[in-house]
């Protein structure tokens, strides 16, 4: 009896020590919140572990092997940021990276996957070194704040445009490049179907209101047959095909610097983008603008780098979709943490993650890029030297579909219009440089 009591206390005293050290009380959440929340971010990024593999395989990559490498180094990124960071941001191999280590590096390039591995670890290291070093802390605190609530908004856009393309609800048009979807589509119906329930439980203040509509939906979407199941394989065993294979030394090579920079240069401010977004939608933002831990965050997200170029994968950077766990009310580290033991899980059982149709997350992320959109107000719309920066950010962003695009026509408008406004000041010298750096990469890495 004495040893059961033991244990009891000690399990009790453990959890008051870790709702102290991810702040529960400050942040007002709880342990269900916090979990809710963390298995609806993986819910809505889950994808990855199916898509990333099948693009890198491409390169000739075992897909076995990339995709335990994809479920390990999300993971690893996003207990690491929650641990360490105490912030609801997940990590994961991202989008638009992947595409360009497949299509230009390795297909147009012809540069072996290994050796493209080895640029990414590079990339990685240089994450690590500018940290240590507090440069890209200085690169996000020289950024306006007015843009940060632009990045932010234009994240919203840019994701509820994702979410209405995979409802079917927005299509390609070569005449107009978009159109409205056919709306006969039972997908579709069934995506509107969901958005609508997410919504009317957000109306009644039913918390998980958006884990609840995904796994309704998707249990719609199986009793009606409209769910389709691919399996994919996922084991650790096939790691060895892909962990420590990269290429340093090629990688190295005075060819490769512009890989290397793309790399470094898309992955900075995708993150920094990212960063902002999931941040000020939690309200985690300090009233003088400051992220608290911003070098933890950084850290945390160049060693996932790192580590997922050893593994076997491409660029691990912070995902948007970590908004869905924070709308759906994710405040601390807890939420990446559950993220990332879910990742695990999902090495395991990733047959089974085909079973969650697009139907189910498309209204989840049209669902929270609707309230992203909060920080619009934040920008002085009648002063043009904020407002049209802003309003580029805004727009560029989802029209670009990148992140970095969106923020760099912002920073270039900012430096552009106040020069022509006699308003530039000394203190605002890393603004321009960053100005100048983003001119150089639509000049010449445009098509990258």
């Amino acid at each position: 009896m004495a040893i059961v009591l033991y244990y009891v206390l000690l399990g009790l005293f453990m959890r008051a020590s870790l709702e102290r050290y991810f702040e529960f009380e400050r942040l007002g959440t709880n342990w269900r919140t916090e979990a809710l929340a963390g298995a609806t971010t993986f819910l809505t990024m889950a994808y990855i572990v199916l898509v990333n593999p099948a693009i890198l395989a491409q390169t000739g990559m075992p897909l076995a092997a990339v995709t335990a490498a994809t479920c390990l180094a999300a993971a690893f990124g996003s207990i690491l940021m929650g641990v360490v960071a105490r912030y609801p941001l997940a990590l994961a191999p991202g989008m638009g990276l992947n595409a360009y280590f497949t299509y230009t590096v390795c297909l147009k390039m012809h540069i072996p996957w290994q050796t493209a591995l080895g640029a990414v670890f590079v990339s990685g290291v240089l994450f690590l070194l500018l940290t240590t070093l507090g440069i890209r802390q200085l690169i996000l605190r020289s950024i306006p704040h007015e843009l940060h609530a632009a990045v932010a908004s234009g994240i919203g856009l840019f994701i509820a445009f994702i979410g209405l393309n995979e409802a079917g609800l927005v299509v390609a048009d070569p005449a107009t490049l978009v159109r409205l979807g056919n709306l006969h589509d039972p997908q579709t119906g069934l995506a509107v179907l969901g958005l609508l329930l997410m919504i009317s439980l957000e109306i009644w203040h039913v918390r998980g209101s958006i884990l609840i509509g995904v796994l309704t939906v998707t249990a719609l979407a199986w009793a009606l047959g409209l769910a389709h199941w691919h399996p994919t394989s996922a084991s650790l065993s096939g790691l060895t095909a892909t962990t420590m294979q990269l290429d340093l030394r090629g990688a190295l090579h005075v060819g490769l610097f512009e890989i290397i920079f793309v790399f470094f240069f898309v992955d900075l401010f995708d993150n920094l983008g990212t960063l902002v977004a999931v941040t000020k939608r939690a309200g985690l933002i300090q009233n003088n603008h400051e992220i608290p831990r911003l070098n933890r965050i950084l850290f945390a997200d160049a060693l996932a780098t790192i580590v997922g170029s050893l593994t076997g994968t491409s660029t691990v950077t912070s995902y948007v979709e970590s908004t869905a766990g924070v709308a759906a009310g994710g405040r601390s580290g807890v939420t990446a943490v559950v993220t990332g033991m879910l990742f695990l899980v999902a090495l395991l059982a990733a047959p089974l993650l085909g079973g969650v149709p697009q139907a189910a997350t498309a209204p989840a992320l049209i669902l929270v890029g609707s309230m992203m959109l909060t920080t619009i107000t934040e920008i002085p719309w009648t002063d043009p030297l904020v407002s049209v920066p802003a309003f580029l950010t805004l727009v560029m962003i989802p029209l670009t579909y990148s992140i970095a695009n969106g923020l760099g026509f912002g920073i270039l408008a900012w430096a552009i219009l106040h020069l022509v406004a006699g308003r530039v000041r000394r203190g605002d010298w890393l603004l321009y440089l960053l100005a100048a750096l983003f001119l150089v990469r639509f000049v010449y890495l445009s098509g990258a």
